[in-house]
């Protein structure tokens, strides 16, 4: 049943969660599936809409939903944490690239320090992408890292391996790790920059070059080339004159320590901020157009194992499956929405006791269930036209076994509101008072309400 506490569920997070039931099923065997079964071929519409539905409705019933949703929030921590790693190593990066200034900066260590990593890991993702599979470099295997450690839950185990599984499919992975590579070196840099920013508008730095083997004319030709593309922004550059005379000391002249302070920043803007926000951009539309694109494999054993379950050529009729080698929690719950009328149903009753009583107005009589073709086919109509209100009436006599309690559970999630109408013995028959208790224990935890009859509530609504 679905929990009325989690939020509505993204395409994405459907297949996600539907790879994942199949990796758990290829792993571990398949899963009671009987009522997910049910519901998904009640539910209609193509194979890979009623794989979906079925995996969604074992995800939840098991956890795996909310497991993911603990796993989304380990990853949101964990980028936050390395959205802050990044703010800290920019303004560190800038603050290391200019020092105290009380010495002068040289302009190409500076540069080195601001760009070299960053060219680097630039040209690394760059190969990765050409070559490989992934891109996302070890930035992004220590997100998806941090993302597993700080999920913490035990149905989280094939969650990862499904979506890498998802994504490989449209070559998404790529461009969901550079997605974050990108943003989070294109948040170092601004911060970078900003710094850069602060620290020309609070200190006084001087700048020069320096060089054993090469001649000045290289470096003039070099800052120059540079700065083309910053000038075009409007950014100073300086002349040649200036480049020159920076080789031998740092300049006191004020127009000199600007336009190498520009040139700087604007070099750091131009060829290391600007192509990762170019990047960031591109990935992201590439993530969007090709999670549109995503799909199924029904190709896959384990989607085609269903097909004859979901969609079947023919009724199969008196086949059951092999008893599972464990067995969920027994869970009741409530229909999401509202239904309509009210509804009695009785389980496995004696023939010497009277059914149905009088019934109020507008309250129909399912009957009495005691085979398993009566059961489906109240089940199957519960999904088409569910009530408002169902009462279902359990002789205390009888032990209330799994599949009792399995059934009951079952009827409830058909149904808005559910009561256990637990019935009085017949005349001259005597009420285990164990077997009462283990029932109220038993209906207790199953979170549904138990009584005497409940006919007054089915008619109106209250008692």
């Amino acid at each position: 049943m679905p929990d009325t506490a989690l939020p509505p569920i993204a395409p994405l997070d459907r297949l996600w969660l539907t790879e994942a039931v199949r990796l758990r099923e290829e792993h571990g065997g398949p899963l009671e599936d009987t009522e997910a079964n049910r519901r998904a071929s009640a539910a209609g519409g193509e194979l890979g809409a009623r794989i979906e539905a079925r995996a969604l409705l074992l995800a939840e019933r098991d956890g795996q939903r909310a497991a993911l949703l603990h796993w989304r929030q380990g990853a949101r921590l964990a980028l936050l944490l390395l959205a802050l790693l990044a703010l800290v190593s920019g303004a560190s990066l800038a603050v290391a690239a200019l020092g105290d200034g009380l010495r002068p900066v040289n302009v190409f260590w500076a540069l080195g320090s601001l760009l070299g990593l960053n060219l680097i890991t630039l040209l690394g993702w760059a190969l990765a992408s050409a070559f490989g599979n992934g891109g996302g470099g070890a930035l992004g295997r220590l997100w998806l890292w941090l993302s597993e450690k700080l999920a913490r839950d035990a149905q989280a185990a094939h969650l990862l391996p499904a979506l890498l599984i998802l994504l490989r499919r449209q070559r998404l992975s790529r461009w969901g790790l550079g997605l974050l590579v990108h943003g989070l070196w294109t948040l170092l840099l601004a911060t970078a920059a900003v710094t850069l920013l602060m620290l020309f508008a609070t200190r006084r730095y001087g700048f020069v070059w320096e060089t054993t083997i090469l001649a000045g004319d290289t470096f003039v030709a070099l800052t120059q080339a540079l700065g083309a593309l910053p000038a075009l922004l409007g950014l100073s550059v300086p002349d040649a004159a200036a480049i020159r005379a920076s080789g031998a000391q740092a300049l006191v002249d004020e127009g000199a320590r600007q336009a190498w302070a520009g040139w700087l920043l604007g070099v750091l803007l131009v060829y290391g901020l600007l192509p990762r926000l170019l990047l960031t951009l591109f990935c992201l539309w590439r993530w969007k157009t090709g999670t549109r694109r995503l799909a199924l494999d029904l190709a896959l054993p384990g989607y085609q194992v269903l097909r004859e379950r979901l969609q079947p050529t023919s009724e199969r009729l008196g086949v059951a499956d092999a008893a599972p080698a464990s067995l969920p929690e027994h869970r009741a719950g409530a229909l999401i929405g509202d239904g309509q009328g009210a509804l009695l149903v009785a389980i496995e009753l004696d023939d010497r006791r009277p059914w149905p009583p009088a019934l109020p107005a507008g309250v129909a009589d399912a009957g009495i269930l005691d085979s398993r073709e009566q059961r489906n086919r109240l089940l199957d109509q519960l999904s088409r036209f569910a009530p408002a209100r169902l009462a279902i009436a359990c002789d205390p006599r009888r032990s209330p076994d799994r599949g009792t309690l399995a059934l009951i559970g079952e009827l409830s999630r058909c149904a808005a509101a559910t009561r256990i109408w637990l019935l009085a013995p017949l005349p001259g028959e005597a009420l285990d008072g164990a077997r009462l208790g283990d029932w109220h224990q038993a209906l207790d935890a199953l979170g549904l309400k138990h009584g005497d009859a409940p006919l007054g509530w089915l008619e109106t609504g209250h008692d």
